[in-house]
């Protein structure tokens, strides 16, 4: 984040430059550092695992209550209890709160020692609800329900066409590559040799795609961010609480379920993170590139990362409150 910004702030240009590499308003380099990121993640995954994960009706319903129904309309009370008097910022943040993560959350999710395969099932179900419910629940939260507590109201067209781009750029791409090296990869040499030589072996450019990944986006707002300190510590206040809570809540209500220190886990991450790179697109296709709403955007993830590498430990420290933890963690 550090060299992110500082590149930011000592070449201005970078930025506009950075942002000549789009194809369809997705960001090319941002888009390689995230399949770099994702890729070596989503080859661990026992996909013949999965079907365990989709039984789990606790699990399931519990993920999809905390990320499409509880999470977003916290976010809206948080935007709108810190930020009533910048709308553009306050936008901005419900639209973070909009988009679920399907990226980060494996980083988060592996370092923790949270299930896989969970995690893999979760986010696919995520995506799936993230083509079909953004747009309506973007016009739920910045028209419909202002209006009904006779708040200013925001008009926002999503593209469901940029929404799906997204998701199959961001998730398809490295889920499909993920699951073909591991079905290929144990067809012809064996589970033993893909799991103890070949993994280890492209295990480490996961963290060399999140590095990657975060210099180039704070690069592309570096300037952006120093010149506005006061107004990114007044988003950061609402993003801090946002975070530690919701994560706090899945890791209880995963503990109350009963679902398992590594279930519980996943459920926490997948429910606290967010879909940056969505949230940025929507922004700067709706608002613009200089807008508010797309700072707003690039603040998440500054505020989203340190707090949840924070909160893998929380997490581990926690992993003596659950019995089975020792017997279920995922290999």
């Amino acid at each position: 984040m550090g060299v992110g910004l500082g590149l930011g702030r000592i070449f201005p240009q970078l930025g506009a430059l950075l942002d000549r590499f789009t194809i369809a308003g997705v960001s090319v380099p941002i888009a390689i550092g995230l399949l770099v990121m994702m890729y070596p993640v989503l080859a661990k995954v026992r996909y013949n695992e999965t079907g365990r994960v989709l039984a789990d009706k606790k699990l399931m319903i519990t993920s999809l209550v905390i990320n499409w129904l509880l999470a977003p309309a916290f976010m809206f009370v948080l935007a709108w209890v810190f930020l009533a008097d910048l709308p553009e910022y306050r936008t901005g943040l419900i639209i973070v709160g909009l988009a679920r993560c399907i990226a980060m959350v494996f980083i988060w999710n592996d370092l923790a020692c949270g299930d896989r395969e969970a995690a893999a099932v979760l986010v696919a179900i995520n995506s799936v609800f993230q083509v079909v419910a953004f747009g309506a629940l973007g016009w739920f939260y910045l028209q419909l329900l202002p209006s009904w507590l006779g708040l200013e109201t925001t008009s926002a067209e999503f593209s469901i066409a940029a929404i799906t781009l997204s998701v199959l750029v961001f998730l398809g791409i490295p889920l499909l590559a993920g699951f073909l090296t591991r079905t290929f990869g144990e067809k012809v040499k064996g589970r033993d040799w893909y799991e103890n030589k070949f993994l280890p072996k492209i295990g480490p450019w996961a963290l060399y795609g999140l590095l990657i990944t975060i210099v180039l986006l704070f690069a592309l707002q570096g300037d952006n961010i120093i010149s506005k300190p006061l107004d990114v510590v007044r988003m950061a206040i609402p993003l801090l609480i946002y975070f530690v809570v919701v994560f706090g809540a899945g890791m209880l209500i995963g503990h109350a379920l009963k679902l398992g220190y590594p279930r519980t886990t996943t459920l926490a991450f997948t429910a606290a993170g967010n879909n940056f790179e969505l949230a940025i697109a929507v922004a700067i296709a709706t608002f613009g590139a200089t807008s508010g709403q797309a700072l707003a955007g690039v603040v998440g993830p500054l505020i989203e990362v340190p707090i949840l590498i924070a909160l893998v430990y929380v997490a581990l420290w926690a992993r003596k409150f659950f019995p089975t933890a020792s017997t279920t963690i995922s290999s």
